[in-house]
């Protein structure tokens, strides 16, 4: 009997989005590309209905004509798909040693990944005695140059990359320390590639400072940052070895060795 692919126990709300879910589930099923045809015929939708959806979907990059009248999925599904492994094994091979910094420093530590322009909180160590007023949530976000993983990432990036990121954002404050001036932000940037860490000076939230290490994967690539959150005035210069100890922990974790080249001219570690 003939799989009927329209027919799921949970439905979205949205009929396109139903739609487009199981259009996305037929041509997993297979390893070559898939003509209109058959698409249609296996997911029981009219064939005009079946062609504008996959040509939206094409368009994004989520599926892929390889021919007139054939599809396949796309690229952007195995970027997407890697976006979301990378941040998982970071979380998987951070969290340990993350609980063991907090544990000896007693203050929030955070791990962040880029998304866009912003970060993304994806773990934190973190308790009641670290007597912190703000601590950012699990998913919350930030953008790029208040934060001091944020400088890392763009530390990471070409000065070119780095004035378009600039001119897309207009780089706006949030509090009176906030950088707002790509030649100051650029002279920021430049610290951090020389040393491998970057510092959040009261930039996003007044009386809170921040340390950033970099977490590298198995080819060398900044997947994520490790930062130290602290009242501004007990943030201790001497949590910066054990910060970039544990950044070369989780670096480790994920394949990374001291012999392989990053974007930062500092090491890892003091």
């Amino acid at each position: 009997m003939k799989k009927n692919y329209s027919d799921s126990p949970a439905k979205p709300s949205v009929q396109v989005l139903e739609r487009m879910f199981v259009l996305i589930d037929v041509l997993a099923s297979r390893e070559e590309a898939i003509s209109l045809k058959e698409i249609s015929e296996k997911t029981g939708l009219h064939p005009s209905t079946t062609h504008r959806i996959l040509n939206d979907l094409t368009i994004g990059r989520f599926v892929d004509r390889p021919e007139s009248g054939t599809y396949r999925l796309g690229m952007r599904l195995l970027e997407l798909g890697n976006l979301v492994k990378a941040r998982l094994s970071v979380r998987d091979a951070a969290m340990a040693p993350m609980r063991s910094l907090h544990k000896l420093i007693q203050q929030p530590v955070n791990l962040s990944v880029r998304q866009g322009d912003e970060i993304v909180y994806v773990e934190r160590a973190y308790s009641e005695r670290s007597g912190m007023q703000v601590v950012r949530a699990i998913g919350g976000h930030a953008p790029l140059h208040l934060t001091s993983t944020g400088k890392l990432f763009l530390a990471a990036d070409d000065p070119q990359r780095v004035r378009a990121y600039a001119t897309r954002t207009g780089l706006p404050g949030h509090t009176r320390n906030s950088i707002t001036q790509l030649p100051i932000l650029e002279r920021e940037l430049g610290k951090a590639r020389q040393y491998g860490i970057a510092r959040d000076n009261e930039e996003l939230e007044l009386g809170v400072r921040c340390m950033a290490a970099g977490v590298f994967d198995d080819q060398g690539q900044l997947v994520a940052g490790l930062s130290i959150s602290a009242p501004a005035d007990r943030l201790d210069e001497n949590w910066l070895p054990k910060l970039q100890t544990t950044a070369k922990e989780i670096s480790q974790a994920l394949g990374f060795n001291e012999g392989q080249r990053t974007a930062f001219n500092g090491p890892i570690t003091n």
